[in-house]
């Protein structure tokens, strides 16, 4: 249940940066900013309150800010670098994650922050015996709600049939009469909005500092990695992957626990190079 929770919120962040690159073939290294960001404003809206109003506002709020920088962020800079070579737009998707972590400095400072969950998720329940807390389940049903969603938005609809198209061939596409900016536009800010659920819904979990940016940055690129580059089924199936991986680990084998990750992620490329699913695509 520990490595479920974990792997919910690896999930989310980790399936915005392979949907991204799936759909756009755009490396953004600065995804990492939207997931701390997302849980600096939650610690913002909070505050020193642990109402349950302030907490599933923020939980709302943080996401929805997120979505709207995710707007900002395509419109004045990444559309100008979907036809550049990957180098290039690693560069630029570089400079922005240091801009991003300097404002952060400058807007919320160095302190590490933390949030109180709402009191109708906080402590915890027994499960097979064991005490497990609350806001876990939370974590996990977002988790399933947001990943089953996806799956129906890529598979079920007219926008997903058009995001699947543009992949294949945007030109194509655009011969249509569809507006490929549009669907770049809205891949590029669901994206961020996947990666503000989860700093949203991490923040009662974790410490809230500078550094968080690079942090699941990392994890988010093993997870896209290990899962098949833009593969949002392998996304899902690496998250519960490495978070069993990583919470076996710290249960049984506490020495070893900080480098688990990086050998399963060297196990599964030396087996199967291209990732679990192998084939880069969106909504496989």
């Amino acid at each position: 249940m520990t490595g479920l929770a974990e792997a919910g919120t690896l999930f989310l962040v980790g399936a915005g940066l392979t949907l991204i690159f799936g759909s756009l073939r755009l490396i953004n290294v600065a995804h990492g900013s939207f997931y701390m960001y997302s849980a600096f404003v939650v610690s913002t809206v909070v505050g020193a309150s642990s109402s349950e109003l302030h907490f599933w506002g923020a939980l709302i709020i943080a996401p929805l800010v997120i979505a709207a920088l995710g707007v900002l962020v395509e419109v004045t800079v990444m559309r100008r670098l979907y036809r550049r070579e990957h180098l290039s737009q690693m560069l630029a998707t570089f400079g922005l994650f240091y801009v991003f972590a300097d404002l952060g400095l400058l807007i919320w400072g160095s302190s590490d922050r933390t949030v109180s969950a709402a009191p109708s998720v906080a402590g915890s329940l027994s499960v097979f015996g064991q005490s497990f807390p609350k806001y876990s389940v939370v974590i996990i049903v977002v988790a399933l709600a947001v990943g089953f969603v996806m799956f129906a938005l890529l598979r079920f609809t007219t926008l997903g049939w058009k995001i699947r198209a543009a992949v294949e061939d945007n030109e194509l596409l655009a011969s249509t009469g569809v507006n490929v900016s549009r669907i770049y536009l809205f891949v590029f800010t669901f994206g961020a909005l996947l990666a503000g659920i989860a700093g949203a819904i991490a923040a009662p979990q974790i410490s809230i500092s500078a550094g968080l940016d690079q942090s699941i940055l990392i994890d988010a690129f093993i997870i896209s990695v290990i899962g098949g580059l833009g593969s949002i089924s392998g996304a899902a199936v690496a998250a519960v992957l490495i978070g069993l991986v990583d919470a076996f680990g710290a249960r049984y084998l506490p020495p070893l626990a900080p480098i688990s990750v990086y050998v399963v992620m060297i196990v599964v490329l030396v087996v199967r190079p291209s990732g679990i699913f192998g084939r880069a695509g969106t909504g496989d």
